[in-house]
């Protein structure tokens, strides 16, 4: 492995990290939201579609550092 593949691996690494923490932080917000009376459910919506496409960037990103197949 060299360099260059060492950096991009741990910058995926750090950005899965990231995306792993927003997506809880996320998931309380809609949590403490969905327990009060519906004021602003726009706002509920948009949580949670972000959430979904956080969601999804989590599961490229850690496809893409454990594949299925072996390479």
């Amino acid at each position: 492995m060299n360099d260059e593949t060492f950096d991009d691996i741990t910058s995926l690494r750090g950005r899965l990290e990231e995306l792993r923490i927003e997506h809880r932080d996320l998931d309380e917000a809609i949590a403490r939201l969905s327990q009060v009376p519906a004021e602003d459910e726009l706002v509920l919506r948009r949580l949670k579609k972000r959430k979904l496409v956080l969601r999804d960037r989590i599961a490229a990103i850690e496809h893409l550092l454990d594949p299925d197949e072996p390479a």
